[in-house]
């Protein structure tokens, strides 16, 4: 394993954009040594290069997180290919927009599948690495969708739910393993494609809710994370009063969030029903000319 002195070796999932994206090229401004996955080749060929050229090292994998076998290699890369691992930053998600009786099963169940099972596989993989060294941080990119609830947002929320327990649970357990740490980081808005390419069966493609924060504000907040060893926490100023409007009022939260949904967190312009980048890579909705679909990113 690489002492913390050394140039971190570190793997996002998710790398081919937005918030993966903006992590790797703040980690490669510290000439980190870097594992980019998501599933668009071309995307992550153009951000290693971009990572190159701003002073880290970059190897590719193409890699869906719901295949553990794919995760077990993404990992196994970074150890041949830089002698170990110390940070595993996971990103990826996909979206749904739509009521329970509108999503089709299989695309319901794809969303919640990469999102928990995907962050367990991560997880998992990241350990086995990280427990027999001593050393390691593991960030998990949460939601505030895992957190409140929004309509038309169920796919995308349960699985937000069931990873931040996964997190908590894992915090719970890292406890045992005095130099291995599992942070949790969970943005509001944020202007990246997974909205807009996400699965939408309303009408509409989804839009980030105001106020929307750059990527690089999370990357930051990811680095500071992993750098102070704290827990992570929010990223976006109005989660806290969110969170405290779910549970302190749900009445008055509940006849709200539904009319303020379809004004904030929806695109005006009509959209026809696309299963976005759910199965496909976004590389891949975006060569059809179609807009929709997302993972982060």
């Amino acid at each position: 394993m690489n002492s913390p002195q050394a140039a971190p070796v570190v793997l996002i999932t998710g790398a081919s954009g937005g918030i993966g994206g903006a992590v790797a090229l703040a980690y490669a401004g510290r000439g980190a040594r870097l594992v980019l996955t998501a599933r668009s080749a071309g995307k992550l060929e153009e951000l290693a290069q971009a990572c190159e050229q701003a002073g880290g090292q970059a190897v590719t994998r193409i890699t869906d997180v719901s295949d553990a076998a794919a995760v077990r290699d993404a990992v196994d890369t970074a150890v041949r290919e830089f002698g170990g691992l110390d940070v595993v930053v996971h990103t990826a998600a996909v979206v749904a927009y739509g009521r329970l009786s509108q999503v089709p099963e299989r695309v319901w169940d794809r969303v919640v599948d990469v999102g928990v099972r995907g962050t367990a596989n991560v997880a998992r993989e990241s350990l086995r690495v990280f427990e027999p060294a001593g050393h390691g941080s593991l960030v998990i990119i949460g939601s505030v969708l895992g957190q409140i609830t929004a309509p038309r947002m169920g796919a995308y929320a349960t699985s937000k739910w069931a990873v931040h327990g996964l997190a908590r649970t894992l915090q719970q357990e890292a406890r045992q393993t005095p130099g291995v740490h599992v942070s949790l980081v969970s943005p509001g808005g944020i202007d990246t494609r997974i909205y807009r390419m996400a699965a939408t069966y309303v009408g509409r493609a989804g839009s980030p809710p105001p106020p929307v924060l750059s990527p690089e504000a999370v990357a930051r907040k990811v680095l500071r994370t992993v750098d102070s060893q704290r827990r992570g926490g929010a990223v976006g100023p109005l989660n806290p009063l969110m969170r405290i409007g779910f549970t302190a009022v749900p009445w008055v939260y509940d006849v709200l969030v539904g009319p303020l949904f379809n004004l904030l967190a929806l695109a005006r312009e009509p959209s026809p029903e696309s299963e976005g980048n759910v199965f496909r890579s976004s590389e891949d909705v975006e060569g059809d000319g179609a807009d929709g679909a997302g993972v982060h990113p």
